[in-house]
């Protein structure tokens, strides 16, 4: 149960609009829901700001199917990661509605329109160093834009071919947060700490050949950074990458409205 779905309730009670007894048995699965294969937790939302996000890499199509729906009853908004095309196929026939995405292998539930954006208004940038590492920059994109943060992009712009990073220096140094996805030897991270005063976070891609040791050589380099400011998640976590920016946005918008 989200924030909001949690004070509709509480307001219909105070209306006289749902009963107490209604509102308990509304109320009897938090903070947790256990399904058997799966416990749920149905408090994330009202802890964190969102619910828990399902995990499916190694979940059946049938468990996965079933957590979602189940999160589906409490919550206005729900995704999936690391989702095959089977297991997507699977979902968006008992969850109609569903949408998936093949590249950032995400799927998605949601109430409501998507959010509208003023003028200057706040925004993440997400780099990719080049087009091998899309799936992992549009898993943090698409995760960014699916909790409400304006995403703005530029892809293919490593360190092989700098010039194609300085022609979006512009839209760079507007960016109140930067997620730089990057594999082989991870450098473009570091020169894009040495660029901008905004938090830059790391992401370091399995993409390369047998020396980058399945993108523990970029992890390495970024983690080396030697630009200040930088910060680095898992090798291919375009998904935590994603959350993290979220959070920093969330409180500079809400500190511009305070």
């Amino acid at each position: 149960m989200d924030v909001d779905r949690l004070r509709t309730l509480l307001e219909g009670v105070q209306g006289g609009e749902t009963s107490v007894e209604q509102a308990m048995a509304r109320l009897s699965t938090l903070p947790y829901d256990d399904m058997g294969f799966a416990t749920l937790d149905m408090h994330r939302a009202l802890r964190q700001g969102m619910p828990e996000v399902v995990f499916c890499q190694n979940k059946t199509n049938e468990q996965a199917a079933a957590i979602m729906a189940r999160l589906w009853e409490q919550h206005d908004r729900v995704m999936g990661t690391r989702v095959a095309p089977e297991m997507a196929a699977f979902i968006s026939e008992r969850l109609p509605g569903a949408d998936y995405n093949a590249m950032a292998r995400l799927i998605t539930l949601a109430r409501g329109p998507s959010p509208v954006y003023a003028a200057g208004a706040p925004y993440v940038l997400v780099l990719s160093a080049g087009t091998a590492d899309l799936p992992v920059a549009e898993e943090a994109a698409q995760t960014l834009a699916f909790y409400g943060g304006r995403v703005e992009r530029a892809y293919d712009v490593g360190v092989a071919g700098l010039h194609r990073l300085f022609d979006r220096l512009e839209l760079l140094r507007g960016a109140d947060v930067v997620i730089c996805v990057a594999g082989m030897e991870g450098a473009l991270t570091s020169v894009v700490g040495g660029l901008v005063a905004c938090p830059v976070i790391g992401v370091p891609t399995s993409v390369g050949y047998g020396a980058s040791f399945g993108g523990v050589a970029a992890l390495l380099s970024m983690l080396n950074s030697c630009a200040s400011g930088v910060s680095v998640v898992n090798i291919d976590n375009g998904f935590g990458a994603g959350v993290l920016a979220y959070k920093i946005l969330a409180r500079i918008i809400k500190a511009e409205q305070s």
